[in-house]
């Protein structure tokens, strides 16, 4: 029932494309869901961020009660020490007497610009002109809240509130307060039944102030793609990051002071976004689910009426292809008429066909068998020829006149070799050359080595395809390089036996070499002609060749390079 969709190059088939034009239909449909689903996911994740911003506001209650009622009691108070600044006693007694009124602030102060405080609730004078960071507070006079480890008064951690006191634009100093930390986690409430896996509390620095866990393990909780610093400056904000340990985590930041301090929460991605997900989940999963139904439906119609008729007609179409075998059988009843038609039309067009083949293959055999019968014609001709010079050969009158007659002789037998090759392969348009070059060769070797001799010969000859047009120019070549060695072999012995080494072979790619060697003797430089050199550079060129000779060691080495392209040379008929 999947035939015709799964098989085969899928993205090519009818039921495929029609699939496609299916699914563009439904596209509107679920585009109004998803955006319907874009917007249910969207609302609840500003639920979401809202929800968190509130229960983090309601997590850091403590710290901000305190931190804002001690800049509103900074702010009251600046105002009120300017009064005591010739009278340090009065302004000691005074702020004593507010720090044991609030019970909240372990020590109240005003630290002058000098840096030397005379007026705190603890009494006495204390100079912080000497600590690192007071000369930049002095360059930039801001509100802050910083964290003191141990108080230099108190002894004690706590966070000390920091207010600049000016007068008429002029800053005259900072309003101290210290609230100890034992006091902020006395005043937090039960933790609620959702609550933050940590809350930090950090200032505009980017320092950490207080935290509900141990200090490191809140900075490994600490998002790891953002420095606090950089959540400065921002009303309310979450967003999700990784943590030091690669854990994912959601954060939302609220200002207690708005860029003065500031309160993080860190809860699980998992525990947060379980409800959230299971709703998208959902939302998305109802139009998927319609829509495959959708696709299913229309599938199994289309391969019904029309898919497994087509792949049958396929079927009848592939075997005709292949072995020209024709359908047994019409479609039969229920079938679409427009199938039987087309079937129909199929077998009148495959009985054409078939006729049309078999007038060819006649046509084809009785051309090959003529040109058959015209390659062993010519062989025999260029057999009687020979015949005819060997007879001249016999009575010729010098042995100059006999040796040029001969050498004639061979190129013709050659010729004679190529067309008894041509009328006795299958095909007319390719010849194996190692056969033919070994035919060859040895008919050379034959009369040019008689029984006895001391003339080692080594022969290797690969089956290279060659054109038929190439056949006679290689042919020709052998001849003319094979008679070359063997003139100017010299003479042989059997203690020192002449070499002469023949070989054809296939290199990489559409190339075929032939190589020939031979040791040189001692035969004169005026015996040669030059003629058989002339023939053979001749023939190079018909086979588009590159010819190489070279004397070595003793051993003369002529190399052929020929190109054998794969397909057929295309003859045109003009």
């Amino acid at each position: 029932m999947t035939g015709g969709f799964l098989d085969g190059d899928v993205f090519r088939g009818l039921a495929f494309r029609i699939l496609v034009f299916l699914s563009l239909a439904l596209l509107p449909f679920g585009l109004i869901a998803v955006v319907q689903t874009q917007e249910i996911a969207q609302q609840a994740e500003e639920k979401t961020a809202l929800s968190l911003l509130g229960l983090t506001e309601l997590a850091s209650g403590p710290e901000r009660k305190f931190i804002q009622e001690g800049f509103g009691a900074a702010e009251a108070l600046s105002s009120i020490v300017r009064l005591f600044v010739e009278d340090a006693q009065a302004c000691v007694s005074f702020l004593r007497a507010y720090q044991m009124a609030s019970g909240v602030y372990s020590m109240v102060g005003f630290l002058p610009a000098d840096g030397v405080m005379t007026c705190s609730s603890a009494g006495g004078e204390y100079d912080f002109s000497a600590y690192p960071d007071f000369d930049l507070a002095l360059a930039t006079p801001e509100r802050s809240v910083v964290l003191s480890r141990t108080g230099p008064i108190t002894q004690q951690p706590t966070l000390v509130v920091v207010s600049p006191v000016f007068e008429r634009d002029v800053f005259g100093g900072f309003m101290l307060l210290s609230i100890n930390l034992t006091t902020l986690e006395e005043s937090k409430d039960t933790p609620a039944e959702i609550s933050p896996s940590d809350l930090v509390i950090f200032n505009a620095a980017g320092e950490i102030l207080t935290s509900d866990r141990a200090r490191l393990v809140t900075e490994a909780d600490l998002p790891l793609n953002r420095s606090l610093k950089t959540l400065v400056g921002d009303n309310t904000s979450v967003f999700d990051d990784v943590n030091g340990k690669e854990e994912e985590r959601i954060y939302a930041v609220v200002p207690i002071v708005p860029d003065v301090v500031y309160a993080m929460s860190i809860w699980r991605q998992a525990d947060v976004l379980a409800s959230a997900s299971q709703t998208g989940t959902l939302s998305v999963f109802l139009p998927i689910l319609m829509w495959i139904a959708s696709l299913v439906v229309a599938f199994w119609s289309i391969n019904r009426l029309a898919i497994r008729y087509i792949r049958k007609l396929g079927r009848q179409m592939r075997l005709f292809a292949y072995n020209r075998s024709m359908p047994r059988s019409a479609m039969g009843q229920g079938v679409p008429k427009e199938f039987v038609d087309i079937q129909t039309a199929f077998m009148g067009m495959a009985e054409s066909i078939i006729r049309d083949e078999a007038s060819l293959e006649d046509s084809l055999r009785e051309k090959n068998i003529l040109l058959k019968e015209v390659h062993h014609r010519v062989k025999n001709n260029l057999q009687l020829i020979s015949s005819i010079m060997n007879m001249q050969i016999r009575r010729a009158p010098t042995d100059e006149s006999r040796l040029v007659l001969k050498r004639l002789q061979e190129r013709i037998l050659s010729l004679a070799t190529v067309h008894k090759n041509l009328y006795q392969s299958d095909g007319l348009e390719r010849v194996d050359a190692g056969a033919l070059v070994e035919e060859i060769v040895g008919q050379l070797l034959v009369v040019g080595l008689p029984a006895g001799s001391a003339v080692t010969v080594e022969q290797s000859y690969a089956p290279v395809q060659l054109d038929t047009d190439d056949a006679a120019p290689l042919t020709l070549l052998v001849s003319e390089a094979v008679t070359n060695a063997m003139k100017y072999i010299g003479q042989a012995t059997a203690r020192d036996p002449a070499k002469l080494k023949i070989e054809l072979s296939q290199e990489d790619g559409e190339m075929a070499v032939f190589a020939i060697s031979n040791t040189v003797g001692e035969t004169a430089e005026a015996e040669s002609t030059g003629l058989g050199k002339q023939l053979i550079n001749a023939f190079a060129r018909q086979l588009n060749a590159e010819v190489t000779t070279e004397v070595k060691e003793g051993v003369h080495c002529l190399t052929l390079a020929f190109p054998v392209p794969y397909r057929v040379k295309i003859v045109q008929d003009y």
